[in-house]
């Protein structure tokens, strides 16, 4: 009788524990912002720190600058009007729990450099919404511009996966690339966006 007791007490742990179990798993679909706390924790800890070339590697060829931005204002950004500087590019969707987790750390490093004329950071809604995504930066206090593409994205730099970040230096060559969340307030990239200020 008694090891029967003992297994109904681990039967029942054991369903306890795989509860818990499906109940995060299934919040972590349902709800964005809950994945977006937990990828927000990880960053803080260290996980999920941008890739940065130790070297500026540049793509093979200079990206054509095809794609036209604007933003609610009817204000356009173009190839031309970026010449000469730093352009961080960062596409995204309101919906998307990568994106919500990396917002706080690109609206820092945008708070660090708003002032500079050097560089420009695009954040281009990937459903073109901007009364959505508009809304959304002010409901959150963040400060960054948000555009919507008004021609086809390159495929090199946007295939599909949210959110992807593009960093493009002075002459218009990608430097840096990544996909999926990261935290962009690491002192490492920090210095690698004052490098290419400096170029």
């Amino acid at each position: 009788m008694q090891p029967e007791k003992e297994n109904k007490k681990i039967f029942t742990a054991s369903n306890a524990t795989t509860a818990i179990l499906l109940i995060f798993i299934a919040s972590m679909f349902i709800f964005p912002n809950f994945k977006a706390t937990i990828l927000q924790g990880l960053m803080k800890v260290g996980l999920f720190q941008p890739g940065v070339p130790s070297k500026h590697e540049t793509s093979a060829t200079e990206p054509s600058w095809d794609i036209i931005c604007a933003n609610s204002k009817s204000e356009i950004v173009d190839g031309n009007s970026l010449k000469g500087k730093v352009v961080f590019i960062n596409f995204w969707a309101t919906w998307c729990p990568p994106c919500i987790a990396e917002m706080p750390s690109i609206n820092e490093l945008y708070n660090t450099y708003k002032n500079n004329p050097d560089i420009i950071f695009l954040m281009v809604d990937a459903d073109n919404d901007l009364l959505k995504s508009e809304g959304f930066m002010n409901k959150k206090s963040y400060n960054l511009p948000v555009y919507t593409s008004q021609s086809p994205i390159p495929t090199e730099w946007y295939e599909g996966s949210l959110p992807p970040t593009i960093v493009l230096d002075k002459k218009s060559n990608i430097v840096f690339q990544e996909t999926g969340a990261a935290d962009y307030t690491s002192k490492k990239f920090k210095t690698f966006i004052e490098d290419l200020l400096k170029n």
